[in-house]
């Protein structure tokens, strides 16, 4: 599970919840499945001016929490990083329902579970079975 230190609500997507280089990462991840830090930086590079090296620190950012796994690879130049996703987009997404879910619930406890009761009882109408 995607552990969630805070929420931007004033910003969307992945945004709300990860740096917007982050977020950017992350989405050249899931389509790449597998890359080093040198393959992200030539894809990201080409929409944003970014160094190198910010793209491995926020690699190194997302491996700490639980985002993105790592395995080492020796070869020229010695070791490299080959990152990939440890989650679907859709399980990633997921997660994070769950996560603020949780906390809402933690938090505020019966009146949460009481707002989405009564939030997703008027969202979905109740079906009735038909007697003969």
């Amino acid at each position: 599970m995607v552990i969630i230190e805070r929420i931007r609500f004033h910003r969307q997507g992945y945004e709300a919840i990860l740096s917007p280089l982050e977020s950017s990462i992350l989405e050249a991840l899931w389509q790449k499945r597998k890359a080093k830090v040198r393959e992200l930086h030539s894809i990201l590079k080409k929409e944003k001016r970014i160094a190198l090296t910010s793209v491995a620190v926020c690699l190194d950012r997302l491996h700490k929490k639980g985002i993105v796994m790592r395995e080492t690879e020796t070869g020229q130049g010695g070791v490299h990083y080959i990152y990939s996703p440890l989650n679907t987009r859709q399980d990633f997404d997921k997660s994070i329902v769950e996560n603020v879910v949780d906390k809402l619930i933690y938090n505020f406890g019966d009146i949460a579970v009481n707002y989405f009761n009564e939030r997703f009882s008027k969202a979905e109408p109740k079906k009735t079975e038909e007697v003969k």
